[in-house]
């Protein structure tokens, strides 16, 4: 048998595959082709620790945009929101414009325009070592006033006499800031009244007179007017009529003596420095008090006072006319009694011990009515006119309130102990 045909013998057996595998081979087989299929599995997934990387990379992205895209609707949802229902945000704010009208509103429009500021510019006297004295102009105080009359080209403002006193030029500064010169027309220490003129040019509005006699007390009243100067020009505080036919005590030559009872209304509307001489006006915007003083102290609030204004307008028509008061005078200088001591009440008045109130004569000047009439020094002055008097106060209500010059008055006075009674005939003056 030949070689070759041995062989080819060999290979027909090795295509037909007719040789059989030990069970040992098969299973070894079998591992190989599982260990291959698992190596294909990894690498067709993205290939070891990078493809889970990724992949959790694209999940937390994908998370994140569904958070972002559902937030509105759980804002919505969350308690204490509400939702407009359009599916949008809406931030715009809406406002409601509403114009208020009251009756205070009314009577400021009406009356603020005729309420002034004025400030009082005095000459000073500055003097140096080295240099000779020179005088300068300041502005020594601002306060307010009334327009309340316009005749040919002038304007007439009403104004308190403290607001004036001591003035070199006046000012008065307009509502809409203008400024005018103003010239001084009149002035009555007594109630704290003074007239100004200026040009009408720039004025437009007047003040309307009211009636202060109907005032009712717990009325609502408005004082308009320049508190603490020019910065605060034309303030409007509001409030009650907290009194009638008040008597406030007033030192008129700052002597620290009482020299005058000045009658006023009591308000609780804000009164401060600068508003004097400024509005009060009732709800129809009729002014019915000039502002004049305000008890400024630490323990006191609301106590305002306004000088009413049936009573100023006398006055106000007196010294636009005359540019003073002409009231009647009787020549003397008094001493309230309270005021001396009990030694001189009774060795140099000689006084009976029942008389404890009075007026004393202290000096008399010549030529007046109560020298001709025969009052002497040391005259205690206890009835005028039938109407008892204790004080110097009582005294000049009663002069000036009920007298007028040319009216004969009637006295009852202690001399040395007596009573003596005297009438004279009251002359024309000024003084204190």
């Amino acid at each position: 048998m030949s070689y070759f045909q041995d062989d080819d013998k060999n290979s027909d057996f090795l295509k037909n595959d007719e040789i059989s595998k030990s069970p040992l081979q098969e299973r070894l087989e079998r591992e190989e082709q599982e260990m291959q299929a698992k190596r294909l599995k990894k690498k067709g997934s993205g290939g070891g620790k990078g493809g889970y990387f990724f992949s959790g990379l694209i999940g937390v992205i994908i998370g994140a945009l569904l958070v972002w895209l559902m937030l509105p609707g759980l804002v919505n949802q969350m308690p204490g929101t509400t939702s407009s229902g359009t599916g949008e945000n809406n931030t715009t704010i809406n406002q409601v414009a509403t114009e208020v009208k009251t009756d205070v509103t009314a009577a400021v429009d009406k009356a603020s325009a005729a309420v002034v500021g004025i400030t009082n510019i005095q000459e000073i006297t500055s003097q140096g070592f080295w240099s000779p004295p020179s005088t300068t102009t300041k502005e020594a105080g601002s306060g307010s006033g009334v327009v309340y009359k316009i005749e040919g080209d002038k304007a007439f403002i009403v104004t308190n006499n403290h607001v004036i006193e001591g003035a070199k030029q006046l000012e008065v500064t307009m509502p809409d800031g203008t400024k005018e010169p103003a010239q001084l027309v009149g002035h009555d220490v007594w109630t704290d009244l003074a007239v100004i003129s200026i040009s009408s040019k720039n004025v437009k509005t007047v003040a309307t007179f009211g009636n202060s006699d109907v005032l009712k007390q717990g009325e609502t009243v408005i004082a308009i007017g320049n508190p603490l100067g020019l910065d605060f020009y034309g303030s409007v505080t509001t409030g009650v009529v907290s009194g009638k036919d008040r008597s406030v005590p007033v030192d008129l030559n700052g002597d620290g003596t009482e020299d005058w009872q000045q009658e006023v209304l009591q308000t609780d509307a804000a009164i401060n420095p600068g508003n004097s001489g400024g509005a009060l006006v009732n709800l129809a915007g009729e002014l019915i008090g000039i502002n004049s003083m305000k008890i400024a102290e630490s323990s006191i609030e609301g106590l305002g006072f306004s000088i009413p204004i049936n009573s100023a307008i006398p006055i106000i028509e007196e010294l636009e006319k005359n540019g003073e008061m002409k009231r009647p005078t009787m020549g003397i200088s008094l001493a309230d009694l309270t005021d001396v001591p009990a030694f001189y009440q009774q060795q140099t008045l000689k006084l009976p011990a029942e008389v404890t109130t009075g007026v004393v004569v202290t000096d008399v000047m010549n030529n007046s009515a109560a020298s001709e009439a025969g009052v002497q020094q040391y005259d205690v002055i206890v009835e005028m006119d039938g109407q008892k008097i204790e004080t110097a106060i009582d005294l000049r209500k009663h002069l000036y309130n009920d007298k007028k010059i040319g009216d004969k008055l009637a006295l009852k006075v202690y001399r040395q102990g007596k009573i003596v009674e005297l009438s004279l005939t009251l002359t024309n003056g000024n003084t204190l």
